[in-house]
């Protein structure tokens, strides 16, 4: 049998991991196994962060919709709990895009909650 070698695979491989490293610092965009270390904390920081994300963004709109609420003399805990006795099922992404944008659908629903 011939001897096979792994030139073409090798290159490919290696080509592929720095086209992802380009323009991190220095040698960790230029020498592969620099750059494969590099490339797999950044590929466990960005599964790490996508969860991170949801997590901010939902503190976001809570502190959001505290501050609408307590602009009308009410707390973000009595909102929730008013929407719930209500049977109105709303989430936080759309009640915080509510306070900012419009205003007067926010007021109808912090009344809704108060009637409960």
């Amino acid at each position: 049998m011939a001897k096979v070698k792994h030139s073409v695979a090798s290159r490919r491989r290696k080509k592929r991991v720095l086209k992802k490293a380009k323009g991190y610092w220095g040698d960790r965009s230029k020498q592969f196994q620099q750059a494969r270390r590099t490339l797999l904390h950044a590929l466990v920081y960005a599964y790490r962060d996508r969860k991170n994300k949801k997590r901010l963004s939902r503190k976001l709109w809570i502190v959001r919709i505290n501050a609408a609420c307590r602009q009308s003399g009410m707390t973000y805990s009595q909102l929730i709990n008013g929407l719930k006795k209500a049977k109105v099922s709303i989430d936080r992404k759309i009640l915080a895009d509510l306070a900012v944008t419009d205003t007067q659908a926010f007021k109808k629903l912090l009344e809704i909650a108060k009637g409960k």
